[in-house]
């Protein structure tokens, strides 16, 4: 009987032509035919199985491959269909129909681009989720700017901008906490070192927003203001008690009250506002909104095709999408094709500058490669951190470009969890938005010039980095 083959240790060039292999699939595939990502994704996870297959790798290993990907996604997998659910709940209790008529009245229409952004970064701060302010506070934004015949894909960036702020900048984020818990760095000493990159990213892009979005809205579309205004108040209920659910949002994330805890909440406080606000709402019917989305009938086009959306189906691409990504990233995992790339990197960097450049472009390649937010931050996490420590460099240095290079890139790519749910909860596509998300685009860039220059780039206390390593570079004792 034939030998099974024997499965060898993946070397460097080999793990670089699957990946590149891979980049280029998924890049022609989206970017050149436009396709959705789900069809090159699936096309490159039969690509790693064939070649793990050739190489001698059973079907036992593949298969825990994928499942051990799939299983660090369980979770949000099952927040995104509770949101589905939230944003059709949300709409039908007047919830986001009040929140566009109150911001109507409260942002001005010249300064609307930059207002999106702020407001988005602060309700972001005290919620600590990108993903619940772009899929509530969002949409209502969205839809303002929507009437005000304002570029879509700008006002999308404009508020994933502020949300990924407002997640970055949060103790409450989980993101946060994932990428101190990594480099084992204290939580808010992690949180004020970030802001050597991240106030310089925020100012810029609130900088640029104001110029680009000054006066963006159209003549007709402020005209249709007052017509959208009296659309909204005619058919949904528009009072202040649609506020409820928003404080009930903070307080659960000021008590630290987990999402799905706080999103089944939400729903359960809608549903009991539609039946004091329509009694005559049937169960059926309101099942049916749940499981398909919640259908507008105004007769005002524009608003109809704003507010029909929401429903658990509404996330199933999204999900199926992560299902995909996190498989894919699981076979990446089993078989090493990551971390034999990134390794001989590692060791060959010498300067400080150098390090975080390649740290936070090793984020973002696990961003293109994998798609998976928490991936990019606890793969170079692992990989970077001795490097890190035998540069002298403190570990609040590496937390902060795990933020930088992988927490905030997952937004601008197509096939990655974040940016696909954005993508779909917005309706604009991930590519689209993507030259106006200036604070993912700025902040590794800000963070790359703190590794050059030595500014805000802690260092350990001389002590540690002896005990670090016998063999600290010279310029790593320094600025």
């Amino acid at each position: 009987m034939k030998q099974a083959k024997q499965w060898q240790p993946v070397k460097l060039g080999e793990a670089l032509i699957v990946l590149l292999l891979m980049l280029v699939i998924m890049g022609t595939g989206v970017i050149k035919f436009g396709l959705s990502p789900q069809t090159p994704v699936m096309l490159v996870i039969a690509l790693v199985i064939l070649w793990a297959r050739v190489r001698g790798a059973d079907w036992e290993k593949i298969h825990g491959g994928i499942i051990d990907g799939i299983k660090t996604g369980i979770i949000p997998i099952f927040i995104f269909i509770l949101i589905g659910a939230l944003i059709s709940v949300w709409i039908q209790a007047g919830i986001i129909p009040s929140m566009m008529v109150v911001g109507f009245h409260l942002i001005s229409a010249k300064w609307f681009v930059p207002s999106v952004f702020l407001v988005c970064a602060i309700i972001g701060s005290s919620i600590g989720s990108a993903f619940t302010i772009i899929s509530t506070v969002g949409i209502a934004l969205f839809g303002m700017g929507a009437t005000m015949g304002m570029n879509p894909a700008l006002v999308a960036g404009a508020i994933i901008s502020g949300a990924i702020f407002g997640d970055k900048t949060s103790p409450l984020s989980d993101s946060t906490n994932l990428a101190s818990a990594v480099a084992e760095a204290d939580l808010f000493s992690h949180i004020r070192n970030l802001m050597w990159s991240t106030i310089p990213a925020f100012l810029v892009s609130l900088v640029i927003y104001a110029v680009i979005g000054t006066g963006a809205a159209s003549d007709n579309g402020m005209s249709k203001i007052a017509t959208t205004v009296n659309t909204l108040q005619t058919h949904f209920t528009i009072s202040w008690w649609a506020a409820l659910p928003l404080v009930i949002m903070v307080v659960c994330a000021v008590m630290k009250v987990p999402a799905i805890a706080t999103l089944f909440l939400n729903v359960g406080v809608a549903i009991v506002m539609i039946f004091v606000e329509q009694p005559k709402t049937s169960l059926s019917g309101l099942a049916t909104t749940i499981e398909s989305g919640f259908v507008s009938k105004t007769g005002n086009a524009s608003v109809d095709a704003l507010l029909s959306r929401g429903g658990v189906s509404s996330m199933m691409g999204t999900v199926s999408l992560i299902i995909l990504t996190l498989s894919l990233g699981g076979l990446l995992m089993k078989f090493d094709l990551i971390q034999t790339a990134m390794t001989p990197l590692v060791n060959h960097l010498t300067k400080s500058g150098s390090l975080v450049t390649a740290a936070i472009l090793g984020g973002i390649g696990v961003n293109i490669f994998v798609g998976e937010q928490y991936l990019s931050v606890i793969l170079p996490g692992k990989a970077f951190k001795q490097a890190f420590n035998q540069r002298g460099l403190a570990n609040l240095a590496l937390s902060r470009v795990l933020e930088d290079g992988g927490t905030v890139i997952n937004y601008l790519i197509p096939w990655g969890v974040a940016g696909a749910f954005a993508a779909n909860t917005l309706g604009v596509s991930t590519l689209a938005y993507l030259p106006f998300c200036f604070f993912s685009l700025l902040s590794p860039i800000f963070s790359i010039i703190s590794g050059f220059t030595g500014i805000g780039l802690k260092r350990q206390a001389p002590a540690a980095a002896t005990n670090a390593t016998t063999a600290v570079t010279p310029e790593a004792s320094g600025r």
